[in-house]
């Protein structure tokens, strides 16, 4: 889940359905915001859980999410893949409820549900008609609190969890890449550690360090609701006290800043795996986003990303896939807003008669080329019309809606300050992007990860399809 601001709204123009729209022209973006009546609404319990609610009446649909501020970030040596753990631990049922009868209530109100960990939160989602939004309230209330598993059962889903990480990650050649990447790249940071676990911690988990993460983080005052859809925004303050306001706050663990110390020279690694195709992975250092009123860089960054990376006409595409064919596939990407340290991507494959070798001589050029020639106007541009096309489009999915409150408040930030950080990204200027090319890129800040590919075993079980929910 998890989740680049920029990177995802671009996204949006490609999977979700187009209104009709007509491409504003050069100069056209401020004069294009008319006054809209307001929509979003929030409100804080007592108890100090958060209600952020946003009204879109075109269907009778609702999305209700609950998001809990612990994530990966949050475990300590020796316990990572708790928090993912707990999350699968949560649909085995409460005190008032059996084992996998959440799934079938929603399923019996014509929805559907899931949840998924990130490094900096924790998310569980119902999408159902808005008749059901009470019940489903009342559902996700009883597990806040009431959550009942037993040792056998932490025993029987940790084989789940361990045989997910097997296909996601170990037999998943670019997986074990990135998590490799991450974990040399970060000495000290939690973002070393991969959300799922390593797996000598899985093995030695015990039911009740996942009883222990659900006493110590799973409180009213460290979570937040987000209702998006067909509602009134009063009711639904209303069915919150309810169901989640009855809730004593707790006392939160300690947070002690863990802030990585400066890198001071490239580091390079070589992972190993059965493999088609090498694979190159290239990570720089790169400032997230805390203030976004008086900071620019970090919305640089994310136009270079898109400059790279953000369409079928992007640079990378262009020059290395269909140009010199020096790449199979090329990728750049940014996250900006999260709980931790950031970071900058390159990847890609080389296609066939070239080598990882080449491929990074490529990559470093088209930054290179950025950093002496800038960017065109043209360029940015086209970047921003398809920022405004994808926050139009973003309106037909209520889920997208959801993701972008409930993530934009994970990393620290609030909703609203969502159509600040797109206004902040249109006014990014070409020099802006050139300067942050010049002053992150640099090798004393990058770790490069290569994949070695060795032989493929065809008698191996074929891992299960992406995608299947828990």
């Amino acid at each position: 889940m998890t989740s680049r601001f920029l990177a995802c709204l671009l996204l949006l123009v490609a999977v979700l359905p187009a209104p009709a729209l007509c491409a504003p022209t050069a100069g056209s973006f401020a004069d294009s915001a008319a006054p809209v009546p307001e929509t979003t609404f929030e409100t804080t319990l007592g108890n100090g859980l958060k209600l952020i609610v946003k009204e879109d009446h075109r269907a009778p649909t609702v999305v209700h999410m609950v998001w809990y501020r612990a994530g990966s970030i949050d475990e300590k040596d020796g316990s990572s893949g708790v928090a993912h753990d707990l999350e699968h631990l949560m649909f085995k049922g409460t005190r008032n409820l059996p084992a996998g009868e959440f799934n079938k209530q929603v399923a019996a109100a014509g929805g559907r549900d899931n949840a998924f960990t990130s490094h900096d939160y924790t998310a569980y989602f119902q999408i159902v008609p808005k008749a059901a939004l009470a019940r489903m309230m009342q559902l996700e209330a009883d597990r806040m609190q009431n959550l009942a598993f037993t040792p056998k059962e932490f025993a029987s889903e940790m084989k789940v969890v361990m045989e997910e990480r097997r296909w996601r990650t170990e037999d998943n050649p670019q997986s074990l890449v990135h998590e490799n990447l991450r974990a040399v790249a970060f000495t000290a940071h939690p973002y070393r550690r991969p959300v799922i676990g390593w797996m000598d911690d899985l093995e030695h988990l015990t039911w009740q360090d996942a009883r222990d993460w659900y006493t110590a983080w799973y409180a009213p005052n460290n979570a937040y609701v987000v209702v998006v859809g067909d509602v009134d925004h009063r009711q639904v303050f209303r069915l919150a006290e309810k169901y989640y306001g009855r809730f004593k706050p707790r006392a939160l663990p300690e947070r002690k800043p863990q802030n990585e110390p400066e890198q001071i020279g490239i580091r390079r690694l070589t992972v190993k795996a059965p493999a088609k195709l090498p694979y190159l992975a290239m990570l720089w250092k790169v400032p997230k986003l805390k203030d976004p009123r008086q900071e620019r860089e970090p919305f640089a960054l994310e136009v270079l990303a898109a400059v790279l990376d953000g369409h079928d006409a992007a640079r990378l595409a262009r020059h290395l896939v269909r140009g010199s064919r020096i790449a199979q596939s090329a990728g750049a990407g940014y996250d900006g807003t999260l709980r931790g340290e950031a970071s900058f991507l390159l990847d890609g494959q080389p296609a066939e008669g070239h080598t990882v070798v080449e491929l990074e001589a490529a990559l470093r050029e088209e930054i290179a080329r950025i950093q002496n020639e800038g960017v065109s106007a043209e360029e940015l541009q086209r970047i921003k019309i398809q920022l405004v096309a994808a926050q139009t489009y973003k309106r037909d999915s209520l889920m997208a809606q959801a993701m972008e409150i409930g993530s934009t408040e994970g990393a620290g930030l609030s909703w609203r300050d969502i159509d600040l950080l797109v206004e902040k990204i249109k006014d990014v200027r070409a020099e802006e992007v050139q300067a942050v090319a010049k002053k992150y890129f640099v090798d004393d800040h990058l770790t490069v990860a290569v994949l070695d590919p060795q032989p493929i075993d065809e008698t191996r079980p074929k891992p299960p399809p992406a995608g299947l929910r828990h």
